[in-house]
């Protein structure tokens, strides 16, 4: 059978990679195009465009790029009908997948949907749009089964594919001894700063995490940099600031970690599964984060709160993200802290809930079970 895979940003494309690897497994006659990144490329996928061109984030950065999105839309629906797939898989990056989800259906394609958009934070309206374009909705999070069902729609949980790459990294990993080697570092203790994977959440969260490291001179701080985005970007932020900047290489860092300062999003989850006390951070545009309060309708920003449905991690937002409370948030965390137990003990709370691992695989099994 053939598949049209769309994921629009790293995390997307590492589940995508997954998806590509058990679809394979599932249906050895599989044909896979893609838009996503190099991970889904390498697990066998052709790939058509890279979310590095697609990967807009916030209010004011859409709005200036109107043009070029809509030009995307254009070439996406034409490959789309050019390749005439048995269904098409989306993966989370709503403002986009959801008016590919309505052209693909009116199209007459069969559409499924990996990974929900985070619907239950704001924008509750474009439900409407889920179940009357797609198909079959698969979650990540069992907390989303009520959400759907309140709107009359089955959402199928299948378990979070974040738990096997975790665990697959993990037991992958040499001793620590071995990786502090690796990426060129001594002994001191560590703490790491995963400040995202775009320019604009780069430069609006990484300067505020910057400003804690001179309390803490017996730990040495390393950013988790992204492969895409320039080394010079970073550098531009860094500035005099003792910090070491290691691309590409997160799971690595966070495995030598002692805690870890961290932008709200995926990583808040992988920090979690890995065991390393976090203070999850988050500032916007101002523009951005005005709208975003007046539409977002959860309690939490992190994965990791949302997940427990209570503060097990420290969240610093927009003004509260400064030097005074990351310092003090940091310390809670570092071995010795007043916080740093009760944090680990949440972290079982949330695989306990999140259930068994093998999500990637039995989801591919699902989407082929029901096109077959």
């Amino acid at each position: 059978m053939k598949y049209f895979i769309i994921a629009g940003e790293q995390s997307g494309d590492l589940h995508g990679s997954n998806l590509v690897k058990e679809l394979f497994h599932c249906d050895r006659e599989a044909e896979i195009q893609c838009w996503g990144g190099d991970m889904m490329q390498a697990a066998g996928a052709e790939l058509l465009m890279h979310y590095r061109r697609t990967a807009f984030m916030g209010f004011v950065e859409v709005a200036k790029n109107l043009g070029s999105i809509g030009k995307l839309f254009s070439l996406c629906k034409r490959q789309i009908s050019s390749f005439n797939p048995d269904v098409v898989v989306l993966i989370d990056y709503p403002g986009f997948n959801l008016r590919i989800a309505e052209f693909a259906k009116k199209s007459g394609f069969k559409v499924f949907y990996y990974i929900s958009p985070k619907l239950w934070a704001w924008n509750e309206g474009r439900v409407r749009k889920v179940k009357k374009f797609v198909d079959r909705m698969y979650i990540i999070f069992p907390f989303e089964v009520d959400f759907y069902s309140r709107h009359g729609v089955e959402a199928v949980y299948k378990g979070n594919p974040l738990l096997d790459e975790t665990e697959n990294r993990l037991r992958s990993l040499p001793p620590e001894s071995e990786v502090r080697k690796s990426l060129g570092i001594g002994e001191k203790p560590v703490i790491a700063m995963l400040a995202g994977s775009r320019k604009s959440e780069v430069r609006q969260i990484l300067p505020r995490m910057l400003e804690a490291i001179p309390a803490f001179p017996d730990h040495q701080f390393i950013i988790a940099g992204v492969k895409n985005l320039p080394e010079e970007l970073y550098k531009g932020i860094i500035k005099d600031y003792p910090v070491k900047l290691i691309s590409d290489k997160t799971y690595e860092i966070l495995h030598i970690s002692e805690a870890a300062l961290v932008k709200s999003g995926t990583s808040t989850l992988e920090a979690a599964l890995l065991g390393v006390p976090e203070v999850v951070c988050y500032r916007g545009d101002f523009i951005s984060m005005l709208i975003a309060r007046a539409v977002i309708k959860v309690k939490y920003i992190s994965l990791v709160n949302l997940i427990t449905g209570y503060e097990a991690v420290k969240e610093l937002v927009q003004y509260s993200l400064n030097r005074k409370n990351l310092i003090h948030e940091l310390e809670a965390v570092l071995p010795g802290g007043y916080k740093r137990e009760k944090v680990l003990r949440d972290y079982e709370n949330v695989r306990e809930i999140l259930g068994p691992e093998g999500a990637s695989e039995r989801v591919a099994y699902d989407i082929v079970s029901v096109l077959k």
